[in-house]
């Protein structure tokens, strides 16, 4: 039980150590870089508008951006590949040949085609040098069926090379003596947690080894990924929909397939029940089968996620929008504090999150392969 206490500390204090307060001038988009203010966010509007794309994938990795003294916008970071299927097959080029810009103005010839992005979006012009627009939609282009490697895909990557760095190097100690070193003594009793207080308990003795390995690479990915969200990497893979959704749908596969006669016999004919109302009872069932469970996954990790980031956002924008009530002192005060402490909370929400997300595959794994009683 101390080795879990000291374990949970040392990963606490690590991501508060790492917490990013971001900086509100760092934007990539064009239109901020235009301001009087060398793109500075102050007013509400810009500061919804920043965090609105703060919290979307993108296309590059940029750390921060400032302007120099001759009105220049300078972005560091570096580029990722973009893979887009056009009309004349499949394109590859840097992100950096887009130049930072993001509202379609700036176009990349690839060949015949010609490509722009637009709001995080790639589109290929059909006609004309240009992409137009009416109420902010392109009129003359459609989007290209994207592959690229997105910031977000760097950090599926980023963490699936790390769990597999990390719990092959346990396996190994594991070879070699009873307890780990190093590193390893941080992973074991985490290990043994979703072993003992996850999987066990909810999927019972009998099977619930067939589904450990699952549950331990939902639990340690999820977590991971959500404290990376608060380093300065700026990291939001749990807060897309695309990546929450893919875990819920391997959750459904997995206790879909699973599923013993017990469990499907209660689903499509439920036992105890008038006859006439089976059918309606099948309905209902099957929905929350294939439907509300997946579903209420999906969204519960995307939405706390992707709000605590918009939370932690609105925060520091306090030094921004309230400076002139306030002074800059006082709202840099203000945010400051404020920011800590819901950063704090953010940390247990990384956690908790991942609890939940592994605790109620479990439970749902468990109704699957649970036996008939008598």
């Amino acid at each position: 039980m101390k080795i879990v206490q000291k374990s949970i500390k040392f990963l606490t204090v690590l991501a508060i150590a790492l917490c990013s307060f971001h900086g509100f001038a760092s934007d990539t988009d064009k239109k901020h870089d235009d301001q009087n203010d060398g793109g500075m966010i102050n007013t509400k509007e810009e500061v919804e508008a920043y965090i609105l794309h703060h919290i979307q994938d993108s296309h590059d990795f940029n750390l921060f951006s400032y302007t120099n003294d001759a009105g220049e916008r300078k972005h560091f970071g570096f580029p990722l590949p973009v893979i887009v299927s056009t009309s004349e097959g499949i394109k590859t080029f840097m992100s950096s040949e887009f130049h930072h810009n993001d509202d379609g103005t700036y176009v990349v010839t690839k060949g015949n085609v010609k490509l722009v992005k637009f709001h995080g979006k790639i589109y290929e012009i059909e006609a004309g040098d240009k992409v137009e627009f009416v109420d902010h939609h392109p009129t003359n282009a459609h989007k290209v069926l994207d592959f690229s490697i997105t910031k977000s895909v760097m950090g599926v990557l980023l963490v699936g090379l790390l769990l597999l760095w990390w719990f092959s190097s346990l396996a190994r100690q594991y070879k070699k003596r009873q307890v780990p070193t190093g590193f390893g003594r941080v992973l074991e009793p985490l290990v043994l947690y979703v072993r003992d207080e996850i999987a066990r308990p909810n999927i019972g003795e009998k099977h619930y080894r067939r589904f450990t390995g699952y549950l331990m690479t939902v639990f340690f990915f999820i977590w991971i990924l959500n404290l990376l969200g608060l380093t300065p990497l700026g990291f939001n893979v749990t807060g897309q929909l695309a990546v929450t959704a893919c875990l819920a749908i391997f959750t459904l596969v997995i206790y879909t397939v699973s599923g013993n006669k017990h469990y499907w016999g209660h689903i499509l004919w439920m036992p105890g029940v008038p006859v006439l109302i089976r059918p309606v009872l099948a309905i209902i069932e099957l929905a929350g089968a294939l439907v509300i469970k997946p579903f209420s996954l999906l969204v519960r990790l995307f939405a706390n996620i992707s709000a605590g980031h918009i939370v932690v956002m609105s925060l520091i924008a306090i030094m921004f929008t309230l400076k002139q009530s306030l002074g800059v002192v006082g709202a840099t005060g203000l945010s400051l504090v404020l920011s800590f402490f819901i950063t704090l909370i953010e940390v247990l929400v990384a956690f908790l999150q991942a609890y939940i997300f592994t605790m109620l595959s479990a439970l749902f794994i468990g109704m699957a392969v649970e036996e008939a009683h008598h």
